[in-house]
């Protein structure tokens, strides 16, 4: 059982996953190294899940290429499978047993002795701030705590990667900077996190690197700083406007700024140097309500690179 020498944990070439006709995800290349946060980004429809079940060996491939631990996924998939803790974006807890119990459960299913599960489940309990709920019913917790539930769930096996598919969705903010906080304390302690996510700032906070993902190929590769700085310029200046006066905005400012975007109510104004622009949109006569400055962050490369269009 021996993982690949360059220290990639998952490593693709040219994978494809077609369902009939559609092809979810198109010929794609990445890796995926050991004790890094890697991150996959896109919309609805981009082939994130669908990359997902192919790295856990849940879906076959379709073309290409693609190890897990060195492992070949058609071969050898219960082998990767127990090496893997998997984190669904659905909460698939048993209501009906405490918070002890699933666990417990769970590390039956991975045939661990019942005082290595002893052991490892007050660990995790403590790890997932847990403690005080061991024997309450599931049912009874809030959704951070039945998120934090099943990290820890995922967490019992002692994993070598860790899968969490959109782990803060439906969650309110502080719940949202609580997991956070248990998911940089695990990347701490060596785990190696692959997660999908259409949270930006999520994103922006935990992953090492990332790549985004659009009709299932991938257009884009690197830390988030490396992605900002291809992708969109230091800062943005917006400028909100009253019902109507964005058209008059973008035509007085038409060339000021290195992009400029139009929404509904506001203008987006892309520039390095946002206090020099500031001082040119003073001089030019533009009629609007609000304007602030701030630096570019990982949401604009994602809507630069994948638009601002919903996909169902």
């Amino acid at each position: 059982m021996t993982d690949m020498v360059s220290g990639s944990l998952v490593q693709a070439h040219e994978l494809s996953k077609r369902f009939g006709d559609f092809v979810a995800v198109d010929g794609i290349d990445f890796q995926i190294n050991r004790g890094e946060a890697f991150g996959f980004l896109g919309p609805n429809g981009a082939g994130k899940t669908s990359t997902m079940k192919m790295i856990t060996t849940v879906s076959p491939i379709s073309d290409g290429e693609m190890t897990v631990f060195g492992l070949d996924p058609a071969r050898d998939g219960p082998e990767i499978r127990s090496r893997l803790g998997v984190v669904p974006q659905e909460n698939n807890l048993d209501e009906e047993l405490t918070v002890a119990e699933n666990l417990y459960i769970y590390g039956r299913y991975h045939d661990l002795p019942k005082a290595d599960i002893r052991s490892r489940s007050q660990e995790l309990l403590t790890f997932a701030q847990l403690e005080e709920k061991r024997d309450s019913k599931v049912e009874s917790l809030s959704g951070g705590m039945k998120r934090r539930l099943i990290i820890a769930r995922a967490l019992i096996n002692e994993p070598d990667l860790v899968i969490l598919d959109e782990p803060t969705t439906g969650l309110d903010p502080q719940a949202r900077h609580v997991l956070w906080d248990r998911l940089y304390r695990l990347k701490q302690q060596g785990a190696t996190l692959i997660i999908t996510t259409h949270y930006m700032d999520e994103a922006e906070q935990l992953c090492d690197r990332l790549v985004v993902m659009d009709n299932g190929k991938i257009v884009a590769e690197g830390s988030p700083r490396q992605l900002i700085e291809r992708f969109s310029t230091k800062e943005v200046v917006e400028l909100r406007f009253a019902p109507g006066g964005v058209e008059a905005g973008v035509e007085r400012l038409e060339g000021f700024a290195k992009r400029t975007e139009a929404l509904a109510d506001r203008l987006l104004l892309y520039t390095d140097d946002a206090d020099t622009l500031v001082d040119d949109i003073g001089g030019a006569n533009v009629e609007f309500d609000q304007i602030l400055t701030r630096r570019s962050t990982l949401e604009d490369v994602f809507l630069s690179l994948t638009g601002r269009r919903l996909i169902d």
